[in-house]
């Protein structure tokens, strides 16, 4: 489906042991760049991010906000250092022996002594932590698609409505301009009658007049180019799909053509019109900036 560059997903993973909550938000960008703010904590996980987030995104400047409250911070474990203990009641033998005095080290004062027995943080199980940071990205990554999407379809559903309207423009060109030729062959005819009164007018030098000025104006090759990027840009946006780079190409292209006709035009009604189609061929553009 066609995406929008802007959008907004947002999952919370809540378990007895963390709570993990995920924001991603996206606006307009001619690439993908990807900006990260989570804990320190998360930092060993920021390759394994960047790529699970890119099968989702494509292009956009998307900020991705984590944040993490630990309830396992007082779970401490109580670890027996019996190297420490056993030095401790190596020594006071020594000095039982050498001041003559009895050893009365019981195991209760032995716990005691320092580094013998600590209390340590236990460990986070980094496999199952990413489980859950996995999939909490993932749903705010669908989230965040799904919102894309749902603008994606409201900006196709004008682009249609402006390329209809840049349709019946072109239609308007293409039926006015053979007018045009018959009206200046009117016009020439008229002024020749005038200058040479009762004189008889050449036809053949008439004709050819006209064909120099026809050579002129002709817009025909525009008109076919034109009509066929506005046919490409209609079949790109109901193909869908990342779009956005290849239809701002497209716009482009067509803008070349609408300034072309415009500096060929000496007829107002066409120039007018030619001058409708860069507008709306300018409106186009700025919707595509905001497709994927």
């Amino acid at each position: 489906m066609l995406k929008s560059m802007t959008g907004f997903g947002r999952c919370e993973r809540v378990t007895s042991e963390y709570k993990i909550s995920v924001e991603i938000k996206a606006v307009n960008h001619r690439y993908l760049d990807l900006g990260l703010r989570m804990p320190k904590k998360f930092n060993y996980f920021e390759a394994a991010i960047r790529t699970l987030l890119k099968t989702y995104i494509q292009r956009g400047k998307v900020d991705v906000y984590i944040n993490y409250e630990d309830y396992t911070e007082g779970n401490l474990c109580l670890k027996y250092n019996p190297s420490m203990a056993a030095e401790y009641m190596d020594y006071c033998r020594k000095m039982a022996q050498e001041f003559g005095i009895p050893n009365d080290i019981t195991v209760s004062r032995l716990a005691q002594f320092p580094e013998v027995l600590t209390m340590e943080q236990v460990p986070d199980d980094e496999e199952h932590l990413w489980e859950l940071l996995s999939d909490a990205l993932k749903e705010a990554a669908g989230s965040f698609v799904q919102s894309r999407e749902l603008e994606g379809e409201q900006l196709k559903a004008d682009l249609l409505g402006k390329l209809d309207y840049m349709s019946t423009l072109v239609d308007f060109i293409e039926e006015r301009s053979p007018e045009i030729l018959k009206e200046y062959r009117s016009r020439l005819e008229d002024k020749v009658k005038e200058l040479l009164a009762t004189a008889a007018i050449d036809d053949n030098r008439i004709a050819a007049e006209v064909i120099i000025y026809a050579d002129k104006i002709c817009v025909d090759e525009e008109m076919v180019r034109l009509r066929s990027h506005i046919n490409a840009t209609r079949a790109e946006l109901m193909k869908g799909e990342s779009v956005g780079r290849k239809l701002d190409f497209i716009a482009q292209e067509m803008n070349r053509e609408a300034n072309t006709i415009l500096s060929k035009s000496t007829d107002v009604a066409i120039a007018d019109t030619a001058i409708a189609l860069k507008t709306e061929i300018e409106k186009v553009r700025e919707q595509i900036q905001n497709l994927e």
